[in-house]
């Protein structure tokens, strides 16, 4: 029997265009070209690992306990547990540069691993695994990725509000809002999109002609300035190949989807696990639509920093988010542990949601590495940083395990997951290698 070519069929039936489903009628090669994403969530000032004398090691983020030869999920990882055979636990990862840098900068370097205290003259960061990802699958997108934040924007140096970080290392604003977050992923505007690109493209010119002027009088420009000027540049860059990556798709109609349990109007300041829900509930639905195969959420800020610190008030714990992170006492930590449980009912609430949708070959839990981690182990320690891998099933990870060996780089591990995406690039950051355990069976 011939094969089906998509784009035929997608241009046949008189005229029509349909967003068809990948049908084994089109062909073993098509088939085979299964969705592979990506979606990072960090958590700001480490998770709970209670001192021994307090006697709550049953609250500890990783596992304490072990029956049959698998974890035992501890009371705060508890919400997890319908997933125990899609999700591991990794100890003992670090980023060798995270030791000799202030603490304060784990968010900045946790998806990049750059030597943020000693950076190349004229840069800053490096580029954030979510954006190795996003150049590699971006061809078959409307957008490259979805940066997304607890507060919008970038925040600013060791007090980021975004965790991504593009090829050249500066920051992808962060979008918290969840309905200019819809609007963006699924309403779009033929001639409104064109009437942006042109305000940007105005915009961008201006500021190209203030950083040309400014090379002449550089004594007169402040570095701070110069900085902000750059990264406002930046801004507008990215917001253009946004756009641009939009326009390619006008005549290519969405997937129909349901959207009536949006709520829209959530906003951080109202309900914690409502404003989180409806994010993930719109990352599931661009996921399932193919609308981006990379996604980097950053669930809280560092030291205090945005409205996330006062989350654990609204939830009826009596300390501020970072307060608890430095709580040495009993009482401290099994408070920090029952907010790290509150963090891990929503990461299962997203599981559950990416299994609920279908793709040719199995859920979109089965098709996406969902990476979950901090910065920092408990009170900034930038060893054994606490670390969740879930799903990717069908790019061969094995899950129901926890592994740990001291010491090992972080960016050993990256390069597994995108060794595991078919993203065969020879490293990642300060990578020696891929992460040799029985989680990434094809990295």
């Amino acid at each position: 029997m011939k094969a089906l070519n998509r784009r035929a069929v997608l241009k046949g039936l008189a005229g029509t265009a349909l967003a068809l489903p990948v049908l084994e009628a089109m062909g073993s090669d098509v088939v085979a070209q299964r969705p592979k994403r990506f979606c990072a969530l960090y958590t700001a000032n480490g998770m709970a690992l209670p001192k021994p004398e307090h006697g709550i090691d049953d609250w500890s983020f990783f596992p304490t306990a072990e029956k049959d030869g698998r974890f035992v999920l501890g009371k705060s990882t508890e919400p997890l547990a319908p997933f125990q055979d899609q999700i591991s636990f990794l100890g003992g990862l670090f980023h060798e540069n995270g030791t000799k840098a202030d603490p304060h900068l784990c968010s900045d370097m946790w998806l990049t691993g750059a030597p943020l205290h000693n950076p190349k003259p004229g840069t800053y960061n490096s580029v954030a695994l979510d954006q190795v990802v996003a150049l590699h699958t971006k061809q078959h997108c409307r957008q490259p990725s979805l940066v997304l934040s607890i507060d919008a924007g970038v925040g600013f140096l060791s007090r980021t509000g975004t965790i991504s970080y593009d090829l050249q290392g500066r920051p992808i604003p962060a979008e918290n809002n969840p309905r200019r977050v819809f609007d963006r992923l699924f309403r779009v505007d033929v001639s409104g999109l064109k009437a942006e690109r042109d305000r940007i493209r105005s915009r961008m010119k201006l500021v190209d002609a203030v950083l040309e002027s400014a090379n002449d009088f550089n004594k007169t420009l402040g570095q701070s300035d110069r900085e902000r000027m750059d990264q406002y540049l930046a801004s507008l860059s990215e917001i253009e190949s946004r756009l641009i990556a939009a326009e390619k798709w006008i005549d290519v109609p969405l997937k129909k989807q349901d959207y009536a349990h949006l709520n829209l109007d959530a906003t951080n300041e109202g309900e914690p696990a409502e404003y989180y829900r409806n994010m993930f509930d719109l990352i599931a639905l661009a996921f399932d639509a193919d609308i981006t195969r990379s996604v980097a959420f950053m669930l809280n800020r560092e030291d205090g920093m945005g409205i996330s610190d006062t989350f654990p008030l609204k939830l009826g714990l009596e300390r501020t988010h970072h307060n608890l992170s430095h709580a040495g006492d009993k009482d401290g930590q099994l408070q920090f542990a029952k907010y790290d449980r509150f963090l891990m009912e929503q990461t299962a609430y997203f599981l559950k949601r990416l299994t609920e949708y279908r793709d040719h070959d199995g859920t979109l839990l089965d098709n996406s590495i969902v990476l979950f981690g901090s910065g920092a182990s408990t009170t900034h320690w930038p060893k054994n940083l606490p670390t969740l891998i879930a799903g990717g099933a069908n790019m061969g990870l094995k899950h129901g395990t926890y592994w740990r060996k001291e010491d090992t780089r972080m960016s050993n591990m990256f390069l597994s997951i995108l060794h595991s995406m078919e993203i065969e690039v020879e490293g990642f950051s300060d990578s020696s290698g891929t992460t040799a355990n029985s989680i990434f069976t094809k990295a």
